[in-house]
């Protein structure tokens, strides 16, 4: 996809973090974007947000990636919309953190049918749309899906499964022509599990930055594939 201008593409949990980042990239290339969120008004402020760079069209729509019904709802408002569905940016997710002793089955299941079901929901619903196009799968994964940590047995297991399904799935759907990437991030500033960027944040990479990585994949030329892209900030700070 050496000309991004005019493709098309579906990105989940788009309106806030990393993919606003990654839709804000897509727009700013001439791409036209379907953002989706859980919340209605997060939506509508992202999609003006995206509207407002004057080059691709982002429309949105509040749904929830655990609901495979939802997820084939999306697929048909962007072929609706824009005629084909080009790229798949699986980036929803949620994080609960606690020691085993105290992490609740409602937080575990809230983790694994976001992070995990809710990919495979969204793969599955794009697939007939993707074969057509020989598009392009990016999750979005974590460091936390190599790296284990105290506290994090479901958010860990989580992104393990990620890492692994995608690589799996990437080897399922190249004989398609459909290219399959994760990218798996250290630190970024966003909003995720509450918490606010600010000027402490600089150190942290940033939303535009995966924005910029995910432009740089799809422009990669078709005979290479980046299969597993880990990425961390240049000098966290010490401590």
């Amino acid at each position: 996809m050496e000309n991004l201008n005019n493709k098309t593409a579906l990105i989940t949990g788009g309106s806030k973090g990393i993919g606003l980042g990654i839709a804000e990239a897509f727009v700013s290339e001439g791409m036209n974007v379907l953002i989706t969120g859980r919340t209605a008004s997060d939506v509508e402020m992202a999609v003006s947000q995206l509207n407002a760079i004057g080059k691709g069209k982002a429309i949105g729509a509040a749904m929830d990636v655990r609901n495979l019904e939802a997820q084939a709802q999306a697929i048909a408002m962007v072929n609706k919309q824009f005629g084909a569905l080009d790229v798949l940016i699986a980036n929803a997710g949620v994080g609960h953190f606690a020691s085993i002793e105290d992490l609740t089955s409602e937080q575990w299941h809230d983790v694994m049918d976001i992070n995990l079901t809710g990919v495979f929901y969204s793969v599955k619903a794009a697939l007939p749309s993707l074969k057509k196009s020989k598009g392009y799968i990016i999750t979005i994964a974590s460091l936390a899906g190599t790296n284990f940590f105290a506290g994090g047995a479901a958010y860990n297991a989580s992104k393990f499964g990620l890492v692994g399904f995608t690589q799996a799935i990437m080897l399922d759907l190249r004989k398609y022509g459909i290219k399959v990437s994760t990218i798996m991030p250290g630190s970024v500033a966003t909003y995720f599990n509450g918490h606010t960027p600010s000027d402490a944040d600089a150190w942290k990479i940033q939303p535009e930055d995966i924005g910029q990585m995910t432009v740089d994949l799809l422009k990669m030329n078709p005979r290479t594939l980046p299969s597993k892209v880990e990425v961390r900030p240049t000098m966290p700070p010490k401590g």
